[in-house]
């Protein structure tokens, strides 16, 4: 039996192509796009204004697959959070921040990472796998139309749209998981899909250096670089890949990057950590590293956990170091921490993730028995015990 095709691993181009498989002509693959994207349709026989004929093929050849939801909390903030299943026990986290005139949707591209920073708590699980373009992409189309659905908007193309802004920097290292990811990018840029500008759409990444470039080439979107450090010594030890790419290499990869880019910057996060890479003088080095470099510095304030022996710098340190790089004419800004009370802040993502999906799925599975065996179900379990 030929393995159903899940219509959300295809980017526009790949979608002509099946539909050319199918026998159907280019401009289905457009109306296809539009009804998955636009209007969140989960099933062929939503899609009226295809033939009969198209939605019976479509429905014994593809599906419609995003990851399944495994739990969704609200912040005193607006920050949402979902933790979705990406099977085999692994789950990701997708966030989205309302503000004023946005909503950002932060987006993860593996389960666990392998860059295993040492101030960030998702790298301290380790590497899973990574994510398939569906379970990409699945993460906007979930989160799009669940917000539409809280707001109560009418599904549809133009005007309703919830999500303005998409950044990956979710959980893993997107230019380690780089075709599907790029996939992803084509989607959520197509004016038949999500029609995003590229300067709304921000790829982070901790300085892979050849991926870096290849981006310029393929599918150049705002870039953030997670810094974090004013010199190679200190960066090894909070970044292990900064000693296959160091800071000098990385720099240069800016530099071409912004030859392609929609913006005339690269922004550098910089996570503040007390006594480690807050001080006056690590401030100006850095000024001295990216003189050559269009930049901002985005300033995060440390999200502590208890593997990472680190602290998060006091709020006049941070302010202090602001200070020197914007007296030095750099755009700093000093990021706001956005949901830390269910644990969606930056740097906080799936520290328990795996166990507290497996428990998820221990209690489905318990349930499944309970609604099976009725009221047989105690003896059974003391029968097992």
């Amino acid at each position: 039996m030929t393995a159903l095709i899940n219509l959300l691993d295809l980017d526009p181009a790949q979608l002509v192509a099946y539909c050319g498989e199918l026998g159907e002509k280019p401009f289905r693959a457009k109306q296809l796009q539009r009804w998955i994207h636009q209007f969140g349709a989960r099933s062929f026989e939503e899609m009226t204004d295809l033939a009969k004929s198209l939605r019976e093929k479509l429905t014994t050849r593809a599906i419609i697959g995003a990851p399944a939801v495994i739990s969704d909390h609200t912040s005193a903030d607006g920050t949402r959070k979902w933790l979705v299943d990406v099977g085999q026990g692994n789950a990701v986290e997708t966030v989205f921040i309302p503000e004023e005139n946005r909503g950002t949707l932060c987006i993860s591209t593996q389960a666990g990472c392998a860059v295993n920073c040492r101030f960030c708590s998702t790298g301290k699980q380790g590497f899973n796998r990574n994510l398939s373009v569906a379970e990409i992409i699945g993460q906007l189309w979930m989160a799009e139309f669940e917000l539409r659905k809280t707001k109560g908007v009418v599904a549809g193309p133009k005007g309703e749209r919830q999500i303005t802004n998409v950044v990956m920097m979710g959980m893993g290292e997107p230019l380690l998981n780089f075709a599907p990811t790029v996939t992803a990018l084509r989607l959520m840029l197509d004016d038949n899909a999500y029609g995003l500008s590229r300067r709304r759409v921000t790829l982070s990444t901790s300085g892979v250096v050849p991926m870096i470039d290849k981006l310029s080439q393929e599918c150049p979107v705002a870039l953030a670089v997670s810094l974090h450090a004013s010199n190679d010594e200190l960066r090894d030890s909070l970044i292990p890949l900064n000693k296959k790419y160091p800071l000098s290499e990385l720099m240069a990869a800016c530099k071409r990057y912004l030859e392609f880019a929609p913006r005339d910057f690269i922004t550098f996060e910089y996570c503040m950590l007390d006594g480690v890479n807050d001080s006056d003088l690590h401030a100006k080095e850095l000024i001295q590293l990216v003189k050559n470099v269009p930049c901002k510095f985005n300033l995060i304030p440390f999200n502590p956990f208890p593997e990472s022996g680190l602290k998060r710098s006091g709020n006049l340190r941070i302010k202090a170091f602001s200070q020197v790089l914007l007296d030095a004419g750099i755009v700093t800004t000093i990021r706001k921490t956005r949901g830390d009370d269910i644990d969606a802040a930056c740097g906080q993502l799936a520290g328990e993730v795996q166990d507290r999906t497996r428990v998820q799925l221990r209690m489905q599975k318990m349930d499944e028995y309970k609604s099976r065996f009725g009221e047989n179900f105690g003896k059974i379990v003391e029968i097992v015990q």
